[in-house]
């Protein structure tokens, strides 16, 4: 068990090395931490039990889950605040999804006017049908200019970005790093605990490069991930569409690359497939 624990700790420093970097980058310090911490360990003891068959844990066993003092646990009386968009729910990020999807079939679709007709595209359909008219195009026109992604000319839109990446908004930033790790380190956790079903989780790794051939590598795998990218948005659309009423699945793909110089001389070494999935 000691072992089974310093493993399991050396993974957690490995995982919250970046985290950690990303907090202090940010300000945050050792008391906010440390709070989130532990309101991340009760809400995740409680989720443990309800999985066991528990809905409603008492004190006791959410303090000696977690480790915490029952005075701890008491003082958590309410959910973590989410002070950031859930990325999966943006109509903007869904009309821009829907918008590339349709361009990838016909490239005169980069530009589209504003309102027109029923009979012609635009981009007040593009907006009425992903978000199911429940947003008004306009708010979502002026959120994805606002982003950049999107410009606007006498009456025409016209895409400018090819993915939806807010790069201009930190709070969008975030929301999109949160989730998308979030769902990898899922995927990479089920796994290690036999989860099933097992999820697709895999990379390949290479040391001893040029940052130029690194660079290279990553041109490739943008080149390749841009054709998976509109093949996975035409299936996930179709799928969502003959989905049953009230389905609540949910999946996200997604893709990364990370490269960087080590520093000093080092030794090149062929490609290391790792085996998990």
């Amino acid at each position: 068990m000691e072992q089974r624990l310093t493993w399991a700790l050396a993974a957690c420093a490995r995982v919250l090395r970046p985290v950690v970097r990303l907090a202090l980058a940010m300000g945050v310090k050792h008391p906010h931490l440390e709070e989130l911490l532990r309101d991340v360990l009760i809400e995740e003891a409680r989720r443990s039990w309800q999985r066991q068959g528990v809905p409603h844990p008492n004190l006791s066993q959410l303090s000696v889950t977690t480790g915490l003092n029952r005075k701890a646990v008491t003082a958590k009386v309410r959910a973590i605040d989410e002070p950031l968009p859930h990325t999966e729910s943006s109509a903007a990020a869904k009309t821009f999804t829907l918008w590339m999807q349709m361009l990838s079939e016909d490239p005169s679709l980069r530009r589209l006017p504003v309102a027109a007709g029923a009979a012609a595209p635009s981009f007040e359909a593009v907006a009425r049908m992903s978000s199911r008219g429940n947003v008004h195009h306009r708010t979502i026109l002026d959120e994805l200019i606002r982003l950049n992604m999107v410009s606007e000319t006498d009456g025409t839109a016209e895409l400018t970005g090819d993915g939806f990446v807010p790069t201009g908004d930190l709070q969008s930033m975030l929301a999109f790093l949160g989730d998308n790790v979030r769902d990898h380190l899922q995927a990479a956790v089920s796994n290690t605990l036999t989860e099933q079903p097992r999820m697709l989780e895999r990379s390949v790794y290479a040391r001893g490069l040029s940052l130029q051939a690194c660079e290279d590598i990553q041109r490739l795998v943008r080149q390749r991930w841009s054709v998976l990218h509109q093949e996975l948005a035409q299936e996930m659309s179709r799928s969502v569409g003959l989905a049953p009423a009230g389905a609540e699945g949910r999946i996200r793909v997604g893709i990364y690359t990370y490269y960087e110089d080590e520093g000093g001389p080092s030794t090149s070494h062929l490609p290391q497939q790792e085996p998990k999935e």
